[in-house]
């Protein structure tokens, strides 16, 4: 067993988050039900931001016991991104995103009141190329680091980084950050596939996640809900 594994005290069902990347609520819904008690923990991100009904939503799952990732990776000046971390602190959703310099994080924490915040690393969907195409120098590993270290320095609770740079985190870092990880495939990855830097279920907890989030390898499913039960039973292997 790997020295990584995450020692933090979380439900073993909890450390699964189910992206509910789809094109409106309804749909949304639809999916929660399905999967019913399978699943506690939801990330509701930009697509179902733009085709309304978001905070309605976003509501609907806590009263229905559901946990809420907000992932909207707010990225804009300081002040307004304090602003809207301090209207989503009293939303009821556990998690949300920043995308920023070390002010738009230090904004970030100063008004989240119980809401945790996660610092984005570098997104699951670029590779070395695409570092180059946008002007970063560095190799992946040394940029996601630079960037963990600078949100543990700024009182962020946690950081979005794939589970191939976890290891490098743990080691470097310890337990001190959430470690949520997307970019999860259960199986290899399709030709189609925008997840580029991708790890599966016991690869991620091993390499140090504190919580997986899992899109279409559950929502594509033949059966969703049994894609969903066959993680957490992985999950609930991993640490029994």
């Amino acid at each position: 067993m790997s020295n990584y594994l995450s020692t933090k005290s979380i439900s073993p069902a909890d450390r699964l988050i189910v992206a509910l990347d789809v094109p409106d609520a309804a749909l949304a819904k639809a999916l929660v039900s399905q999967l019913g008690d399978a699943v506690t923990f939801y990330k509701i991100g930009l697509e179902l931001f733009m085709a309304g009904g978001y905070f309605e939503l976003l509501d609907w799952l806590v009263k229905n016991g559901k946990k809420v990732f907000v992932d909207l990776k707010f990225f804009d000046v300081p002040e307004t991104v304090r602003s809207a971390v301090r209207a989503m602190a009293g939303s009821g959703a556990t998690f949300a995103t920043v995308h920023g310099n070390q002010a738009i994080m230090e904004a970030a924490v100063r008004d989240k009141g119980s809401l945790k915040i996660l610092a984005v690393t570098v997104l699951t969907s670029l590779d070395r190329g695409d570092l180059d195409d946008m002007g970063f120098a560095c190799d992946v590993d040394k940029l996601v680091l630079s960037r963990a270290r600078r949100a543990l320095e700024t009182g962020i609770d946690g950081i979005v980084s794939s589970g191939l740079e976890a290891p490098m985190i743990r080691s470097e870092l310890g337990q001190k950050l959430l470690v949520v990880t997307p970019g999860i495939r259960p199986v290899e990855n399709k030709p189609a596939d925008d997840q580029k830097r991708t790890v599966d279920v016991a690869q991620a907890f091993n390499n140090g996640a504190d919580y997986i989030v899992v899109g279409r390898p559950i929502r594509q499913a033949p059966d969703p809900r049994a894609a969903a039960e066959a993680v957490q039973k992985t999950i609930a292997g991993i640490f029994s």
